[in-house]
């Protein structure tokens, strides 16, 4: 139990009772009722220093991940899971960011993420060894350089045009707290509910580990720990902002990155920023999440990115999954009601 939880936080009996239940995000007429919060994470400005992961890991008491490097770049973690609520990505581009120049290009360092470096790579890498936590014990040699020419250039890309520039894309990918939640719609149990603040929040105590929210979920985020079978996510830090503080994850980016906030205001904010960059050579600038005219009605999470979404294993165009569940069940209702037409037809018809 944290402090906020012991001074009367998040978790109490009270604070269930008043959080909202609508699905749809929206929030009660009463002035005093708080607005919508939720997070805009700023990946231009974000240096991939994971102390989003560290604050997030020791706040909410999550487990140990694994302490291996996956070879995807200094990615340790892969994706978000059940031990994973924040992650950070790493991708690694053969491209000039806007006008920025990192002082590489015809420089003798070779074509970071090309094909060819990362077979070299890959077969390192099987030549190491690893010890029980899977963290390499013994020196990795990469042999792309000719032996007879130390100082030769590393190979070019392989479209066979010289070392240009590059840039290195991080962002720290969390819950979407969408505002159509399929993963509320799907519960049997009530173990998620959306908070007085709009945030979905999973109850571990009542989760009875049946599953149906993880394929409900658009962006694969919600997972079950393999020792009880119990499902974990963000919360967004209920336990803080229910006293007035900010995430944890929020708290501890250097860069703000990742900005804490009412919705609207960091919707606000966000397009003031994507406009800045690309009047300042970054055209590529866009936003991701923050349309409440899409698939799943905006997110609480929302993101402005570089690159298109799939770059940063995001869905291009995500769709509540529940979405046609009306529909469906109407036509079962129908067939239902024919079935039934047509036996109570067959039964008088046999009578006479």
């Amino acid at each position: 139990m944290t402090e906020l939880d012991r001074q009367g936080g998040a978790r109490g009996p009270a604070r269930l009772a008043v959080a909202a239940a609508q699905d749809d995000g929206r929030h009660s007429a009463d002035p005093d009722h708080p607005p919508r919060m939720g997070f805009f994470t700023d990946t231009s400005v974000c240096i991939g220093c994971k102390a989003c992961e560290v604050a997030c890991k020791e706040w909410n008491a999550i487990p140990d991940d694994g302490m291996s490097l996956l070879g995807m770049s200094y990615d340790n973690t892969g994706m978000l899971g059940s031990d994973t609520w924040r992650h950070v990505a790493f991708i690694e581009q053969d491209k000039q960011l806007g006008l920025q120049d990192p002082g590489l290009r015809d420089q003798p360092t070779g074509p970071p993420a090309s094909s060819a470096v990362a077979r070299q790579v890959e077969q390192a890498l099987a030549r190491t060894e690893s010890g029980s936590l899977g963290t390499s014990t013994g020196k990795v040699f990469v042999d792309i350089i000719p032996k007879d020419r130390a100082t030769a250039p590393l190979p070019a890309p392989e479209s066979g045009a010289p070392r240009g520039e590059v840039r290195w894309l991080m962002a720290s990918d969390v819950c979407k707290h969408c505002t159509h939640a399929a993963c509320l719609d799907v519960c049997p149990t009530g173990s998620l509910f959306r908070t007085e603040f709009g945030t979905v929040v999973v109850q571990e105590d009542i989760c009875n580990g049946c599953g149906y929210c993880v394929p409900a979920c658009p962006y694969g985020v919600i997972d079950q720990r393999q020792d009880d079978g119990r499902v974990w996510k963000c919360t967004l830090c209920y336990d803080r902002i229910g006293a007035g503080h900010e995430p944890a994850c929020a708290k501890a980016c250097p860069t703000d990155s990742i900005q804490y906030g009412p919705l609207d205001e960091l919707r606000e904010r966000a397009d003031a920023r994507v406009r800045a960059l690309q009047e300042n050579g970054v055209p590529e600038a866009r936003l991701y999440g923050n349309d409440p005219g899409d698939g799943v009605g905006g997110a609480g999470a929302f993101f402005l990115l570089l690159d298109e979404p799939e770059v940063y294993g995001f869905p291009p165009d995500p769709v509540v999954t529940t979405r046609d569940l009306p529909q469906t069940w109407a036509h079962v209702l129908g067939a239902s009601v024919a079935v039934a037409a047509a036996a109570v037809v067959a039964f008088v018809g046999s009578r006479r």
